[in-house]
């Protein structure tokens, strides 16, 4: 199942898509999406309604941010070996943890701010773990059970703000914008394996990062199982689980996203988002 939201910015309205492709509107059978309709006994009842019978979407409406009320948004840095290699880091021996702020939070074909003073705007193509079942102190064969969907997210970056203005995190991932969620929700029921998704991202239709999720240092059963150990996750809650090697800042010399650019981004079984780069006003 894919569950999406539409409409203006604030007035989103719940919906899914359909086996031809067709945006269906919940508005009626659901109140919203947020983590809780992600528990195994509300997915099972939002699949049982008769997908046909239910209204089509406004042909060409937004897509809005396909949860709203998320918790925390835990990033995985350093994952993916290539894009370890291509930085020149050594592959971590534990998960490397920081946090995106949530007003970073972003529609999947919105406008990505390119903040004031920024000189080093890059993308990180993500697989976005989103949890649907309160996981704390969970073993990792049991991990991938609190799963409640996948989507994909974009861990943009300023780089220079990360590294150069005192060597903070969250200065350079947490600005307005700076994690565009989306195009929907995937429950867990259509993707067979986490760990074999292609991730791609385009420039200006120009390739930069083309990767798979095998190649993840830590994969996404071990990162739930490690994050529970040290706090919990709840239904809602994301996991970006790192970004495989192509990323602007890792090219040569740097192929940072001016204004105006458009970053693309896919992965296999969910979808494709599409972001402008514009500067903040």
């Amino acid at each position: 199942m894919k569950i999406v939201r539409f409409g203006a910015p604030g007035a989103e309205k719940p919906g899914l898509v359909d086996e031809a492709g067709r945006m269906r509107d919940l508005t009626g059978h659901l109140d919203g999406v947020t983590g809780a309709t992600l528990q195994p006994d509300e997915l099972a009842w939002l699949k049982a309604i008769d997908t046909d019978a239910l209204p089509l979407a406004p042909e060409g409406v937004r897509l809005g941010v396909p949860l709203t009320g998320i918790g925390k948004i835990m990033c995985i840095g350093r994952n993916y070996r290539e894009h370890a290699a291509e930085m020149d880091n050594d592959l971590p021996v534990e998960p490397l943890l920081f946090m995106k702020a949530n007003s970073a939070i972003n529609g999947p074909y919105d406008d990505v701010l390119i903040p004031r003073g920024s000189v080093q705007m890059d993308y990180e193509a993500e697989l976005a773990v989103v949890i649907g079942r309160r996981a704390k102190y969970v073993s990792e064969a049991d991990a991938l059970s609190h799963v409640g969907a996948y989507t994909i997210i974009n861990d943009v970056s300023e780089r220079e703000f990360q590294r150069e203005r005192g060597g903070q995190m969250t200065k350079g991932k947490s600005g307005d914008t700076f994690a565009p969620i989306g195009p929907w929700l995937v429950t867990v029921d259509e993707i067979a394996d986490p760990q074999n998704l292609h991730v791609t991202t385009k420039v200006d239709g120009v390739l930069r990062q083309q990767g798979i999720t095998a190649d993840m240092v830590f994969p996404v059963a071990h990162l739930i199982s490690y994050l529970s150990q040290f706090f919990t996750l709840h239904p809602g809650d994301i996991i970006a689980t790192g970004t495989p090697a192509g990323v602007a800042g890792g090219m040569k010399p740097p192929g940072w996203v001016k204004a105006g650019q458009v970053v693309t981004i896919s992965i296999d079984g969910l979808g494709e988002q599409r972001s402008t780069y514009v500067a903040d006003k």
